[in-house]
């Protein structure tokens, strides 16, 4: 039998099991047979070689663990035998030497994009009501009742009809003929809509905004400057209490820092002067469509690849998206950067052990050392609370075969490609540069995602392994699975399936391009991403406490 496993680089001394295998199997590994010593789950990896208390665990060519216990070759790695390590990083060593991939495929290729004034292309047009202050979000929450289904924006809910039909048969006393029920989520047809160029109008409650530390409401209204910047947007309401921390006044400075001469229409609202909440509410909801019927009369134009900001997210990641799915998006990565568009790597309790190398690849040493800062900045704010980057991985990742957080980190920064590292943004920053920028956020997903988008990503790639139901509000965000199995038995949620890498049918160079082509038509409003079909509108800021 031709047993699938993989050795990810020379240096390991690991294999990937790429199928379920047996406990006694022998395997030919290069020039030796191994007989396995346990029973070794798919995605889940095996030693090479005898291992002693302490010795060190390579993939991806780097230490990703050392040895609680002695494990035999053939045997399992879990983790009660193998404790997180990474590899120490220092001062830049080297600069980058970088081969772009070719992209004579896409050199003439354009995407149907929103053109805004300061050059940027979204690939959606939403308006924004966003409150300042958490004390706003019922009368946000108001707003939205008014005009969602009014406007056609609404989606519909068999959910409602389901329930109504389980009333009838309850009460005709057919309780045990109740079925389950069946449905296919579809996005609310474009003629319904009042305002055909406009995609939606969208609500970012949150939490913050007063309380709390100065720096929280001074990051949240970074973040909602970031938002109202993105080009997926074509205009926002904004309602302010008056008494609270975030102030208008921080929103306009943020705002002026990102962009100096931003014209987007921007309605800003203080209740405390407006007087009542009716006044308030009236005035907000007949000015925002005043507003949006303006924003409708633009329309989709071909812009070139170069205008793409492609966020590069991982959630809900297994054993093999370091291996199939995250080397394909940084694929991506590579020929949107080498066709002079930008890219976003975030998630920096992910980089954990790959620091050098990020370090290696920025291009010059301030860049280098802002990383490293932020970095040690970071790691030390989760010690201090007792906790560490080596917690990071969740049960669903250990389950999996990601059983220590420099082995998920290894496979994280996948997403990035081979390119070099243009910028270090801390949160909230927007991008500026083409090229690779890195992004300090959490590593959880809805946090990660929400700062992309603050920091200008108008499409996001997102790889999973085991199923992550996340989306964002103005921002596409296009799920990529990392087996065959799960793009099956979650089809609602998938948009692009990397199994064929695991089996062999297709390389990594194969499912970038093609992914890259379903990127694309996603971009160009062709196909809508599965996120948006469900209507996974995320949206979490970070208060800058410790959150993996």
């Amino acid at each position: 039998m031709n047993h699938k496993i993989l050795k990810i680089h020379p240096k390991d001394n690991v294999w990937v099991a790429l199928q379920d295998l047996e406990e006694g199997v022998q395997l030919n590994l290069e020039e030796q047979k191994i007989t396995l010593k346990n029973h070794i789950s798919a995605k889940h990896k095996f030693a090479e070689v005898d291992f002693m208390v302490g010795d060190q665990i390579f993939m991806y060519g780097s230490v990703v663990g050392k040895a609680l216990q002695p494990i035999p070759k053939g045997g399992v790695l879990t983790t009660k035998n193998v404790a997180h390590q990474a590899e120490k990083f220092g001062k830049k060593t080297k600069y980058p030497n970088w081969s772009p991939p070719d992209t004579s495929r896409f050199a003439n290729r354009t995407f149907m994009g929103y053109h805004r004034e300061d050059g940027q292309v979204g690939t959606a047009n939403y308006w924004l009501v966003i409150p300042l202050v958490f004390c706003e979000n019922r009368n946000v929450d108001i707003i939205k009742q008014a005009f969602v289904e009014e406007l056609g924006f609404s989606k519909p809910n068999p959910f409602k009809l389901f329930v109504k039909q389980m009333v009838e048969m309850y009460k005709n006393g057919e309780k045990e003929a109740i079925p389950e029920l069946t449905l296919t989520a579809a996005l609310p047809k474009k003629e319904q809509r009042l305002f055909k160029n406009i995609d939606g109008i969208k609500f970012l409650t949150h939490e913050g905004g007063c309380g709390g530390i100065r720096q929280d409401s001074e990051a949240l209204c970074a973040l909602l400057a970031g938002y109202i910047t993105n080009p997926n947007v074509a205009g926002a309401t904004v309602l302010s209490l008056g008494c609270q921390n975030a102030q208008p006044a921080i929103l306009k400075e943020k705002l002026n820092l990102i962009n100096p001469k931003l014209t987007k229409p921007l309605i800003l609202l203080e209740q405390q002067k407006e007087g009542t909440e009716q006044q308030l509410l009236s005035k907000a909801i007949q000015r925002t469509f005043l507003a949006m019927a303006d924003a409708d009369q633009i329309d989709r134009k071909p812009a070139p690849l170069s205008k793409l900001t492609i966020g590069l997210e991982c959630g809900g990641s297994d054993g093999f998206s370091g291996i199939s799915a995250n080397p394909s998006v940084g694929h991506v990565s590579d020929l949107v950067v080498a066709l002079g568009g930008k890219s976003i790597l975030s998630e920096f309790p992910e980089l954990c052990g790959v620091e050098q190398e990020l370090i290696d690849r920025c291009v010059n040493e301030e860049i280098a050392d802002k990383f490293s800062h932020l970095m040690r900045t970071y790691a030390a704010s989760a010690e201090a609370v007792g906790s560490g980057f080596d917690m990071n991985p969740s049960p669903g990742n250990i389950k999996d075969g990601l059983i220590t957080d420099a082995m998920k980190s290894w496979g994280a920064a996948k997403k990035g490609g081979t390119s070099p590292v243009v910028d270090v943004l801390d949160y909230a920053e927007y991008v500026k540069k083409p090229g690779l920028n890195l992004l300090c956020t959490p590593g959880n997903d809805v946090e990660s995602t929400t700062a992309m988008v603050g920091s200008g990503a108008n499409i996001i790639l997102f790889t999973t392994g085991l199923g992550t139901p996340t989306g964002n509000p103005i921002t596409p965000v296009i799920k990529v699975s990392s087996n065959s199995k799960l793009a099956q038995k979650m089809p609602d949620i998938i948009d692009v399936d990397c199994g064929d890498v695991i089996s062999g049918d297709k390389s990594i160079t194969q499912m970038g391009e093609e992914m890259l082509e379903h990127l694309i038509e996603v971009a160009s409003g062709n196909v809508p991403a599965k996120a948006v079909n469900l209507g996974q509108d995320d949206f979490i800021p970070w208060k800058r406490g410790v959150s993996l």
